[in-house]
């Protein structure tokens, strides 16, 4: 998992995830990271369009996005 967010801090790359809220909520995100902690990562989430600090426990599922193109103009 470790090595996705590396990724997404580098290379700009989106992540697909599946996380769980503090209230019980299962939610899919598109997210890019933007900082990695021991505990919790901080990332743009496209859901809510802004930053958010997500608790690396709660993240049930995480993968690249495979389709995604970056915008290179």
């Amino acid at each position: 998992m470790k090595r996705l967010f590396l990724r997404s801090v580098e290379e700009n790359l989106p992540l697909e995830m599946i996380y769980l809220s503090s209230s019980n909520q299962i939610t899919q995100r598109r997210i890019i990271v933007r900082e990695i902690n021991e505990f919790t990562i901080r990332a743009y989430c496209h859901l809510r369009k802004q930053t958010r600090l997500f608790k690396i426990e709660n993240i049930l599922s995480l993968m690249p996005l495979t389709n995604y193109r970056r915008n290179l103009g």
